[in-house]
């Protein structure tokens, strides 16, 4: 039986794609298989796989239905131990999941661990966006005020997970990823390895970047989740969704639309008044009024100098520990 089987989902994504899959045979742990379900591609999907000639790689194809059903049909076929979702533009460092596995291996109690994640922008270019959480343990409560993962590429799971919980919900049409996590958090217990060993690729046309889809989505998973629990959970639910607001306000800086930035900013005070403290609502707030003040290419050059200073001011060793890029992500430019 193979360790690992890792699920890619895509739908027309042939563009990102073949970055995505050397990133996976670029991996230092090689007892895995890919099982690539096309969800109704209309771009050569099926004779770029075919043409690939990876003995790993198992195609499968179905009608556009959505990731939540493709990554069912990879469930249905996974024959690994372990499964990793990777999205089909997202990216993995080569030792994820040599480090996972060991992980889980030597962690029974455990039953997923996820990884920290760095951003990269449309091209594959490492940004210095990294998304951090020490979470561990059992974290229902945190998972369901706040998907604490942040990106569906960087968990590795026992199958025996998706035995208990079930499979994804088809019905959400994003945020499927969160519903699952919160749904496996009731269950079993996260581990996490402290390293960005995930590369999430932003794109202002993908999914997640949807804003009223997105937000429709994440809105209905805590109503899910949350919404037929006690009136002792009220002030969860509330967190939960001006956490919803505040995450979905970051995505309107792809396009520059700082005003629906900000007022989705303020949207999610209405919820969770709390958040007027909160280091990423201060964080954005900063952000949005430096490039209105400076423009983008200011503010850049700006942001570069001050980073510049940053790393000029720290001991020449600090980074000896930091995880390089993979071949298919470069560092971005300024």
């Amino acid at each position: 039986m193979v360790k690992v089987s890792v699920i890619i989902p895509t739908y027309n994504a042939l563009a990102y794609l073949p970055q995505t899959i050397d990133s996976v045979r670029q991996q230092t742990f090689s007892d895995w298989e890919i099982l690539l379900v096309d969800d109704g591609s209309t771009d050569g999907t099926a004779a770029w796989a075919e043409a690939l000639g990876e003995p790993r790689l198992r195609y499968l194809s179905q009608p556009n239905q959505g990731c939540a059903t493709a990554r069912n049909r990879g469930l249905d076929h996974a024959q690994g131990e372990y499964v990793a979702f990777l999205d089909s533009d997202d990216l993995w460092h080569p030792t994820k999941l040599a480090r996972q596995v060991a992980y889980l291996d030597s962690h029974p109690e455990r039953g997923w661990v996820h990884t920290w994640v760095l951003n990269t922008d449309a091209e594959g270019r490492l940004t210095q966006h990294l998304l951090a959480s020490d979470l561990e343990g059992f974290v229902w409560p945190q998972i369901a005020e706040e998907n604490l993962v942040f990106c569906g590429s960087s968990p590795l799971l026992r199958r025996s997970c998706f035995e208990t919980v079930g499979q994804f919900d088809p019905a959400l049409k994003s945020a499927e990823d969160w519903d699952m996590w919160v749904r496996i958090a009731t269950r079993y217990s996260l581990g996490v390895i402290r390293e960005p060993l995930t590369f999430y690729r932003q794109r202002p046309s993908s999914k997640s970047n949807r804003l009223a889809f997105h937000l429709e989505h994440r809105l209905r998973v805590i109503d899910k989740s949350l919404g037929d629990l006690g009136p002792e959970f009220e002030d969860l639910r509330q967190r939960a969704k001006g956490r919803a607001y505040l995450s979905v306000a970051w995505k309107p800086l792809l396009t520059e639309d700082y005003d629906q930035a900000l007022a989705l900013r303020r949207q999610a005070l209405a919820y969770y008044p709390g958040l007027r403290f909160s280091r990423n609502y201060v964080r954005l707030g900063l952000i949005v009024r430096g490039r209105q003040w400076l423009g983008r290419a200011g503010y850049e050059q700006v942001l570069g100098a001050w980073r510049s200073l940053r790393r000029w001011g720290r001991s020449p060793h600090s980074h000896e520990s930091a995880p390089t890029a993979p071949a298919t992500a470069q560092p971005a430019s300024k």
